[in-house]
This record gives structure tokens, C-alpha cells and sequence, in this order.
């Protein structure tokens, strides 16, 4: 949700935020998966030649989605955007009339994130990470990790590979070390275009406000025009 100055490593993650589940909870958050084959075309779509791995998530330029952010500990779940345009992009989540409202955006080369309204916060204002931009994200997805092919079952029924991406401190080799998972994301991308964002989970640093420390997106729609992205002006001078 909203990042703090010092979580760029863990915002990487998530920002698609963002960006993503600990698979055993997604019926719980509404929106159930169903592991199993797809169609051939549908699986020919998603793999690279010569290859049984999908290629991993693309957040694009231009895009434009309306879905839920759901905090299901907290039973709070409120209207989401997520839209991109030339390589910038913006979440909103909920409104002045919603429990929670908050905007995360990627913009001209910073990350930013103003939380108006969460429950128990006083604090409200705007950060901004500067050195932080689309090539940022879709680098952190490359290293991410094929979990499988699946279904969620909604209305429609959307097949997706899942993905998880996580950072985990500090830097050590295999073997008996202490180390802790930063931040983890669960992405949900369509099995024909990886570039079409269906659900993510996030989990770790960057939920900091939710006692639970996850929270989920799901998308209704994810079209590829450009949406709108607007800096608010509270962050034009971000404390």
C-alpha cells in the first residue's frame, strides 16, 4: 500500500505494483484458482519456442483497468483503477467516501505514494523514491518465478500464469543463515498476453499498514490505450 522512503527495494516488487499471495488465501479474497492443462493454443501463446516456461509478467506503456483492492483482515474492499500512460502509471484505490484511499504512481522517473485515508493513520503525507521508473518494475519481474498455469474462477473465468516475486535480506548463499522475506508478490497475468494483469497479492514491508501485512488487487477489466495519470498536487512538493 503506501511506501515509505526507505522500502525502494520492496516497492520494485509490488508496484504493478506492486505489486502481488500466499496461493491458499485466493478463495478466501474472492476470487478462487483452479490449477490444470489449458487449451493448446492458450499454452502455445504464453511459451517462449523451445521452451515449457512462460515468459515472465510485462507491465506496458499504455494501459487502463478497474477492478477491487481488497484488505480482507481489516473487511474492507473499495473501488481500484489502475492506469497507465507512456511509460508512467497510477493506482487509486477507494475515495473520500471509502475507508481507504491512497495513490501510488510511477512519474517521470520517481515513485510516489500518498495515502488520503486508512484506518488508524494520522499521517498523510506524500513520498517520493526519485530514480524509479517502468524499466524498474519489468527488471524485477524477470527475476520472477513460474508457480503454474490456472483459472480463476470468476465471470468470466480468466486462465493466467502465476507468478511470485520476492526480495529477502540480506544477500546470503544457500544453507543455515538468518534472513528475512522484505516483501512477496503473487502475480496473476493472462496465458495470452503477458502484459494483461488480472489479480496480485502483496505481501511483506510495503503493506505496513495492514495488520495482516497483505493486500490484494483484482481487476474487472485490463484494456491496452492509454489511461490517465495525474501527479496530486500535495506531491508536487513531497515532504
Amino acid at each position: 500500500m503506501g511506501w515509505t522512503r526507505t522500502r525502494r527495494v520492496a516497492a520494485s516488487v509490488v508496484l504493478a505494483g506492486v505489486i502481488a499471495v500466499a496461493p491458499a488465501a485466493l478463495p478466501s479474497a474472492g476470487a478462487e484458482t483452479r490449477s490444470g492443462n489449458t487449451s493448446s493454443s492458450e499454452s502455445a501463446a504464453a511459451e517462449r519456442p523451445g521452451s515449457k516456461t512462460p515468459r515472465p509478467p510485462l507491465l506496458p506503456r499504455n494501459f487502463r483497468g478497474k477492478g477491487k483492492w481488497i484488505v480482507r483482515d481489516l473487511g474492507i474492499t473499495v473501488p481500484f483503477t489502475w492506469q497507465g500512460k507512456n511509460g508512467d502509471s497510477q493506482m487509486v484505490a477507494g475515495g473520500p467516501q471509502y475507508p481507504i484511499w491512497f495513490t501510488n504512481l510511477i512519474y517521470r522517473g520517481s515513485l510516489y505514494t500518498l495515502t488520503y485515508k486508512w484506518p488508524g493513520l494520522n499521517e498523510h503525507s506524500c513520498s517520493r523514491i526519485p530514480g524509479f521508473d517502468l524499466d524498474d518494475v519489468n527488471q524485477a519481474f524477470k527475476g520472477s518465478r513460474f508457480v503454474g498455469r490456472e483459472t480463476l474462477e470468476r465471470n468470466p473465468r480468466r486462465h493466467v500464469n502465476h507468478w511470485r516475486v520476492g526480495v529477502v535480506l540480506p544477500k546470503l548463499p544457500p544453507g543455515k543463515f538468518l534472513r528475512f522475506p522484505l516483501a512477496l508478490g503473487d502475480i496473476y497475468v493472462d496465458q495470452n498476453n503477458r502484459s494483461t494483469f488480472w489479480q496480485v497479492l502483496q505481501f511483506g514491508v510495503q503493506n505496513l499498514y495492514d495488520p495482516e501485512l497483505d493486500e490484494w488487487l483484482v481487476m474487472d477489466t485490463f484494456e491496452h490505450k492509454p489511461g490517465k495519470v495525474t501527479l496530486p498536487p500535495r506531491c508536487q512538493s513531497p515532504s
